[in-house]
C-alpha cells in the first residue's frame, strides 16, 4: 500500500510536458513574410527554437490574367495573420509581441487562444494541397454577369455568363446571334466583365 502512494507522489512530482499548439498572430498587412523572417531570426537568437516550433504564412496558388498574359501567383490566404506553432510561455509570448510589425495574438481578454484541431487540420491540409495541386483559377466574374468577348470570331460582342468550369477555365457565354440566343464556349481570359 505504501509503495502505491510513493508511485502516486512520483507521478505528481514529474513535470507536465507541454505540447505545442497553433496560435494566430495579427501582423501588419502586406508585411507577413518580412515579419515571419524577423520572428524566426529572433526565436533563433533567443534560443527558443524548442518553444516556438514553426511560423507559417498560409498561401494559395492562383492563376491570373493581366494584360492578356496568364501568370501564376501566390496569394496569402489570411492577409494580416501569421500562424505560430508554439508552447505558450511568458518568454516566447513577450518575444513575439515585441517583434516589429506584430500586433497581438487572437484570443480573449489579452490571453492567446489556441486554434481548434479542426481549423489546424484544415489550414495544414490546404497548405499541402496548395503546393501539390494545380493552382486555383482567379475568375473575376460569376454566372449571370454581363461580359464582353475580347478576341476570336465574336470579338466585342456582349453576352451573359451561363456556365463556368473552374477546373478547365472554360466559360459558356450566351450571346444573341441572328436574333437567337447562342451559347459560345470560350476560355475565361477571352472575356471581361462589363461594368453596369
Amino acid at each position: 500500500m505504501a509503495s502505491d502512494m510513493e508511485n502516486e507522489e512520483e507521478i505528481k512530482e514529474q513535470p507536465e510536458v507541454a505540447t505545442p499548439q497553433w496560435y494566430i498572430l495579427k501582423v501588419q498587412v502586406n508585411r507577413e513574410d518580412r515579419v515571419k523572417r524577423e520572428l524566426d531570426r529572433r526565436v533563433k537568437l533567443a534560443g527558443l527554437t524548442e518553444t516556438v516550433k514553426e511560423t507559417l504564412v498560409p498561401v494559395e496558388r492562383v492563376v491570373e490574367i493581366k494584360n492578356g498574359r496568364k501568370r501564376e501567383t501566390k496569394r496569402k490566404r489570411y492577409p494580416g495573420y501569421i500562424m505560430v506553432n508554439m508552447i505558450l510561455s511568458d518568454e516566447a509570448w513577450f518575444l513575439l509581441r515585441e517583434t516589429p510589425g506584430v500586433g497581438e495574438f487572437i484570443g480573449t481578454f489579452g490571453k492567446p487562444l489556441p486554434m481548434t484541431q479542426k481549423d489546424v487540420e484544415l489550414m495544414l491540409q490546404s497548405d499541402v494541397e496548395a503546393s501539390v495541386e494545380k493552382p486555383r483559377l482567379e475568375i473575376p466574374y460569376r454566372v449571370g454577369d454581363r461580359v464582353k468577348i475580347k478576341e476570336g470570331t465574336f470579338e466585342d460582342v456582349e453576352g451573359v455568363v451561363a456556365e463556368i468550369d473552374e477546373l478547365t477555365g472554360n466559360v459558356k457565354v450566351n450571346i444573341v446571334f441572328f436574333n437567337q440566343d447562342t451559347p459560345v464556349e470560350l476560355e475565361y481570359w477571352q472575356v471581361e466583365k462589363v461594368e453596369a
